[in-house]
């Protein structure tokens, strides 16, 4: 196993980031980190990077218990690099900015140039070997960082959500590179996400972080909403000023709601549903997953639809369809 987690808390002030009883990573393995906005993964990304420190708790990799001081760290630094979501190249150029990391791991000046364009012709990279790094497009810049960690020979490569800020065409390029990495150089990789689509279609292994603590799947359709009070006993679910939904409940002001995407369905004839939820929207991802398909509309929201095979071959939408979503009342319930 390449590491070992247990009981491990990370705690800043009065907030617990992290509680993860246990956790482990096998070695080779491609996994991706999934999870909302603050629930833990850059700190974990840290903590397995051996940049940050837990509060409580033990480490093992490799086999070795880890010793959070700086002198026992610095070894393992050399075995595991981070690129961040938005990654710092120096102002020089693009091989000076691979070559630097060689330098200071004292790698003889005859042998860096090879490794530098190894690297640089991974990422698709290599005629920009002499292009200023600070002029480089986004999607450009994130190839680069990759490169650069990727020259300096590591064991894990650990990357916080790499396809965030690059358009379209620089995702799919560096989904391909994160395998190659993987396959080709054997190299462990971790990468964090909030596209469930991408982490089921690249990853081997799925981990799930929800207020700090691994859980067996995360949530979906969960969203802020303000509720206002309406006749009978309903109220008036708003999500981001756009979507009116329907919902029995006497509670007001401002909520958090999930949406069970099990209890979702298309909609037949728009006059069946005058007394349901029923928005129109378009399909942006299909997806096959265990026993069910996973579909995702765009209503104004992203929202998924989890529906057996068997109802899902009676309806078949294509991506990029238009299609009436229907969102039964007891399907969203406040959280």
């Amino acid at each position: 196993m390449l590491y070992e987690i247990s009981r491990l808390t990370k705690v800043y002030g009065q907030r617990t980031v992290l509680d993860i009883p246990l956790l482990e990573i096998e070695e080779g393995g491609l996994y991706a980190l999934l999870g909302p906005n603050g629930a833990g993964k850059t700190t974990l990304l840290n903590i397995l990077g051996f940049l940050d420190t837990p509060t409580t708790g033990s480490m093992r990799f490799r086999s070795r218990s880890v010793v959070f001081n700086e002198t026992f760290l610095r070894n393992l630094r050399k075995a595991v690099v981070l690129v961040d979501q938005h990654p710092i190249l120096f102002t020089t150029t693009v091989y000076k900015n691979l070559e630097f990391g060689l330098k200071i791991r004292g790698i003889a000046k005859k042998e860096r140039d090879p490794l530098i364009l190894e690297a640089l012709d991974l990422v698709g990279m290599g005629h920009f070997a002499q292009s200023m790094a600070h002029r480089l497009s986004g999607g450009e810049t994130q190839r680069i960082a990759i490169a650069r960690a990727l020259v300096v020979s590591p064991e894990v490569f650990l990357c916080d959500e790499p396809t965030s800020s690059v358009d379209v065409e620089n995702q799919a390029v560096i989904v391909n590179i994160l395998k190659q990495i993987n396959v080709q150089k054997k190299i462990t990789v971790l990468f964090t996400t909030h596209d469930r689509f991408q982490a089921a279609s690249m990853a081997r292994h799925t981990l799930f972080l929800d207020h700090g603590r691994c859980v067996t799947s995360a949530p979906e359709n969960v969203f802020t909403a303000v509720l206002t009070l309406e006749e009978n006993g309903l109220a008036r679910c708003i999500i981001q000023d756009t979507i009116h939904l329907m919902i029995p409940t006497a509670k007001k002001g401002r909520v958090r709601v999930l949406i069970d995407p099990e209890q979702l369905s298309f909609a037949q004839a728009r006059d069946e549903y005058i007394h349901k939820n029923c928005l129109d929207g378009r399909v942006v991802q299909v997806a096959d997953e265990k026993d069910k398909i996973r579909i995702v509309v765009d209503l104004g929201i992203w929202i998924t639809l989890l529906m057996p095979r068997e109802a899902y071959r009676l309806r078949q939408p294509l991506i990029g369809e238009q299609v009436g979503v229907v969102i039964p009342p007891d399907s969203i319930r406040i959280i």
